[in-house]
């Protein structure tokens, strides 16, 4: 009895901070929407959250660290979609990879309130070391994951040309996300995702073709 007493107060506690952890990343986007990611501080993000400032010193202790939470919740974000959107396509590596390209122009991913804050962070990345570590570490995350299924889909082991590949499909990307960023009225995901589905079909039937 008594055992059961301790543990939920415990999980309550934990459940409370989690939602407070999730409110004040959420404001921090907010923030870096509202005032740029140089006029956000704790003091504006706390502001947005409706929360005072000792809550968010208390969670993230500076600015620099409540940032650097933020810019790997918004990585979290997107891995998650793309490693959702893989198990949905199934084994099949041609799938696996539209997949992707699906998931990299849902809106979660680069929306209108979310591609300002990827250029905001990617604008600051050889200047915060912080920040350039936590993308570092995802983005080789994603390119292990890319390099292996062109491997799949080439029928080898040349990492040297699956990762080429990999590396071709995220500059589309990229490009991409920078035009949508910088001319959103003139350009749409919708035009983007097919663009790139196109071009990603071209390599695949040239990979294909070396292959019959």
């Amino acid at each position: 009895m008594s055992r059961t007493t301790t543990q939920k107060p415990r999980k309550e506690r934990k459940e409370n901070a989690d939602r407070r952890r999730r409110q004040l990343l959420d404001a921090a986007r907010r923030s870096i929407l509202r005032h740029g990611l140089a006029k956000t501080t704790l003091a504006t993000v706390a502001d947005e959250a409706g929360l005072s400032q000792g809550v968010a010193v208390f969670y993230f202790k500076s600015k620099g660290g409540l940032l650097t939470e933020t810019l790997r919740d918004l990585y979290q974000s997107y891995e998650t979609l793309w490693m959702q959107a893989l198990k949905k396509a199934g084994d099949d590596p041609r799938r696996r990879l539209e997949a992707i390209i699906e998931a990299d122009f849902d809106a979660r991913a680069c929306g209108p309130e979310v591609l300002p804050l990827w250029f905001a962070f990617w604008g600051e990345l050889h200047f915060q070391s912080q920040y350039d570590e936590v993308a570092e570490d995802f983005d080789a995350r994603r390119q292990t994951m890319m390099v292996a299924l062109w491997n799949q889909l080439l029928g080898g082991d040349d990492d040297g040309e699956a990762w080429q590949m990999a590396e071709w499909m995220d500059t589309l990307t990229d490009g991409y996300w920078q035009r949508l960023h910088l001319s959103p009225g003139g350009f749409d995901r919708e035009k983007a995702r097919e663009a790139t589905k196109m071009i990603l079909a071209l390599m695949q039937s040239e990979v294909k073709g070396r292959n019959a």
